[in-house]
């Protein structure tokens, strides 16, 4: 242990801030795993970040601030490039004579010091603050509208000055070129926005006069900007030559693909383009490659519906349903599936549509209607390629239906998806689809629906105790004075008071009772009620259970999952 290290254990035993021996724990995980002591004493809890960053500041000699009460001087944000301010983890706080003053999670990273020194001709005088508010002021002060207006500026200014229009036919000719840098940046900015702000899409929609630039967090959208008409065509023909697309077609609808790095982390980019009556709008889907490797304790069940799913996927044959509406984190909740199931003794093949992830150790196949692999096609194939476990993105026709059903019952452990609104809902969508009742209760063995609500925001959460009328049907019940939390809208969750999505799950186990239901083609409401009696948690009692547990409001429940 360095002797900085040191004086860092010692201020925090002196404040009494951790014990003996968590200072023991926190050394001995340093020393094994060679990280650095912030993040053993993070990861062992044995502190808090803002106890940490001052204990840091303190030994340092260097003042800590917390941004959130600071005032933030923009022109001293202008200073620094985004990309730099993010690849040390800085925020440019303020001006003073020659010197800028700079908060930053290791104040002593010298390199970062130096290329600040290099890019803004001040002196940089460090100041300490926390990992969590460093991140929270980059994406307030680094918004893409913000660092895109003096591109939109250069290109506005190019139009008045009367110099010809970006065409088409320029942006093809030399995305090198002087007068294309602000397209080129322009779009860059409008992606890697994206990425901070941790969208799932992106939108760009022609609209009279201008295109509008939209994200989608957490399954709302955001506008976000808006891009002059004149340059529209440019834009698009450079999300187009980076997806390698045919820039020349207009009126017919294209899907490519675009794969980039950003700090570290690779990123696949689908991207469609469609013709509107007001012009070719483009869409990109965002996927994080490296963020698909989850597991089931992440995704938001309770530890009995946990064990319940776990069991299900130990199954060496059957039939796994999940269900829900597009959007509602089916293909995740497959994924964590296979990732749990995945070993060197089982052959794993999926047929998607289209594949949104690589996972390593399964074999996945893609849907093409060009080369006639379809849904059924393409299972019958798998079927001869000694499968244990198949994956099959959709069930959405009779012959889809049929070879699920013969996989099933002929020793496979097949998980697939349905559009239903409920688990219930799932057999009898296979009934509807022409599969045999007494076949659906041999193989299924377990059917989940599920949701994605939205979070509370950590940074702007507070507590309140709600009046009858918001409890109205939503069957929660309240001790006297017990409260509840919302998000009151930060910078930090774009003002919506939410920040990220948790999954509100629903999961009926096939039992002797309901294959005998099933068999005598008994109703969607009488399986329902039967399941329940059984045990069955529905989707409205996960999610009160949610919103008791202060994870997410009443308001979004209302919104995401139906409450009789």
């Amino acid at each position: 242990m360095t002797e900085k290290s040191k004086k860092i254990i010692d201020i925090l035993l002196d404040k009494k801030l951790i014990t003996e021996d968590q200072a023991i724990e926190v050394i001995k995980e340093q020393k094994e795993s060679g990280i650095s002591l912030q993040d053993a004493l993070l990861k062992r809890s044995a502190v808090s970040d803002e106890d940490l960053a001052k204990a840091i500041g303190e030994q340092l000699n260097i003042p800590y601030v917390r941004l959130t009460e600071e005032e933030i001087d923009v022109q001293a944000v202008k200073m620094v490039p985004e990309e730099i301010a993010r690849k040390y983890k800085a925020v440019p706080v303020r001006i003073e004579g020659e010197s800028l003053y700079v908060a930053l999670v290791s104040p002593l990273n010298l390199p970062a010091r130096d290329e600040m020194k290099h890019v803004t001709g001040l002196d940089i005088k460090p100041l300490v603050a926390t990992e969590k508010e460093i991140d929270r002021a980059l994406n307030q002060y680094y918004k893409v509208e913000e660092i895109s207006k003096q591109a939109l500026i250069d290109m506005r200014m190019q139009r008045f000055k009367k110099q010809k229009k970006l065409s088409v036919v320029k942006v093809e000719e030399g995305l090198g070129r002087k007068e294309d840098l602000p397209i080129v940046k322009l779009v860059n900015d409008i992606i890697n926005g994206a990425i901070n702000s941790k969208a799932s899409d992106i939108h760009l929609e022609p609209q009279d006069p201008e295109m509008v630039v939209r994200y989608r967090v957490d399954g709302i959208l955001h506008d976000i900007m808006t891009v002059p008409s004149h340059i529209i065509p440019s834009v698009v023909s450079r999300i187009k030559i980076l997806s390698n697309l045919d820039i020349t077609k207009q009126r017919i609808p294209q899907d490519g693909h675009i794969t980039l790095k950003k700090d570290g982390k690779d990123y696949d980019l689908r991207v469609s383009t469609l013709m509107t009556v007001a012009g070719e709008k483009v869409v990109l889907r965002v996927l994080d490659r490296g963020n698909m490797m989850i597991d089931l304790g992440r995704l938001g069940f309770s530890k009995e519906d946990e064990d319940d799913f776990r069991k299900l996927i130990d199954k060496p044959y059957g039939m796994i349903l999940v269900t829900g509406p597009t959007g509602s984190g089916k293909t995740t909740t497959l994924y964590a599936a296979l990732n749990q199931m995945n070993s060197s003794t089982s052959n794993i093949v999926t047929i998607e549509n289209p594949v949104e992830y690589r996972l390593n150790r399964i074999n996945q196949i893609q849907v093409d209607t060009a080369s006639k692999i379809t849904f059924a096609t393409g299972l019958r194939t798998i079927l001869r390629q000694d499968p244990d476990k198949i994956m099959v993105g959709e069930i959405r026709d009779a012959e889809t239906v049929d070879v699920a059903v013969q996989a099933a019952l002929t020793g496979h452990l097949v998980l697939s998806t349905l559009h239903t609104n409920d688990a219930p809902s799932a057999v009898t969508r296979l009934v509807e689809m022409g599969a045999e009742p007494f076949l659906i209760s041999s193989t299924v063995i377990g059917a989940l629906a599920q949701r994605l609500c939205r979070c509370i925001c950590p940074e702007c959460k507070e507590e309140y105790v709600p009046d009858s009328k918001e409890l109205e049907n939503t069957g929660i019940k309240l001790e006297p004075g017990q409260t509840l939390a919302r998000g009151t809208g930060c910078a930090f969750c774009f003002n919506t008071g939410y920040r990220g999505r948790v999954a509100v799950y629903e999961i009926m186990k096939m039992s002797p009772g309901i294959r005998k239901l099933i068999n005598n083609e008994k109703s969607i409401e009488t399986i329902r009620e039967f399941a329940i009696k059984e045990g069955m948690r529905t989707l409205q009692d996960n999610a009160a259970d949610k919103v008791l547990n202060k994870i997410t409001t009443i308001e979004e429940i209302k919104r995401v999952v139906y409450l009789d």
